[in-house]
């Protein structure tokens, strides 16, 4: 009698652990974030950080949870399965940033892809002058790439000797200068005809992107984009092929979203699995690149 061998095992896909808060409605936080990674074919794993109650409208309350319970969750599935990047959204506490600061140093190989989420789309107080202190003591040294909106990056960066506004420059040197190998700044927030995202380096500006401003507002348009580069590290892109392709896919995802409540617009993630093969984006334009 002959046997015939068993087929190996189907490759897996590349795995990310997300560190993020739950959101109900599933437009931003770590629902957008599932959907992302696996819109883009990666196997997201999850480790939460605080309970919200929200809706598309805004932010109603934020329950962190506790220090140790976050420890569990991400150290169980981190020596079970091969982790390829890390994303990092909101974290909800202090302690919070502090079990996730020493998780991520006992990972260094790892890339570390972190949305400093500090206010909500609406405006929402997220992070309190504590937390960012400690982001900025703890997690932006171990930081591969960060990626704030301009308001974001300007609250990170600010100092006490400014007089002014700092120019979205100066915020990514200092923060490359706190640790963060790489800053992507993004542009939504600032007045300008078309949204400008910048990539930063030690050497300065590696690329500058312009993209179509689309009307409204969007609900998780960062948490998008961050997994979105996290997902295509994890599959072998470079920093800048994986933030090249990520901005491509968040305009995309943008472009198609959908209005179902009453509030801000949620990114269609899946925008390729729906209607026509041609979808009406556009390619963004590189106007800056070293």
């Amino acid at each position: 009698m002959t046997t015939t061998a068993a087929a190996p095992p189907p490759p897996c896909p590349p795995m990310v652990l997300v560190f993020s808060a739950s959101d109900p409605s599933s437009g931003a936080g770590m629902q957008a974030d599932i959907l992302t990674l696996v819109s883009l074919g990666c196997h997201p794993l999850s480790a939460l950080t605080a309970l919200t109650v929200q809706d598309t409208v805004g932010v109603q309350s934020v329950h962190p949870v506790s220090a140790e319970v976050l420890e569990q969750q991400a150290r169980t599935v981190l020596e079970d399965m091969p982790v390829l990047a890390f994303k990092i959204g909101m974290l909800g506490s202090v302690e919070n940033v502090l079990a996730v600061a020493e998780i991520v140093s006992d990972y260094p190989e790892i890339p570390l892809i972190f949305d400093p989420v500090l206010a909500s789309g609406r405006g929402d107080e997220l992070s309190s002058e504590e937390v960012i202190s400690a982001i900025r003591e703890m997690l932006l040294p171990q930081t591969t790439l960060l990626t704030p909106n301009a308001p974001e990056a300007r609250r990170l960066a600010e100092s006490d000797e400014d007089e002014g506004e700092p120019s979205i420059d100066v915020c990514a040197q200092r923060l490359i200068e706190m640790g963060a190998q790489y800053v992507l700044i993004t542009g939504t927030h600032e007045n300008t005809p078309q949204v400008i995202n910048t990539l930063y380096g030690a050497d300065g500006v590696i690329r500058r992107d312009q993209w179509e401003r689309l009307p409204g507002s969007y609900h998780g348009s960062g948490c998008t984009l961050a997994s979105a580069i996290a997902g295509c590290i994890a599959g072998g892109a470079s920093v800048e092929d994986a933030v090249r392709d990520a901005q491509d896919y968040t305009w995309q995802a943008l472009s198609n979203g959908f209005r179902a409540g009453m509030g801000q617009f949620i990114p269609d993630r899946f925008f390729w699995a729906r209607g026509d093969d041609e979808q009406p984006g556009k390619e963004g334009i590189s106007v800056d690149a070293s």
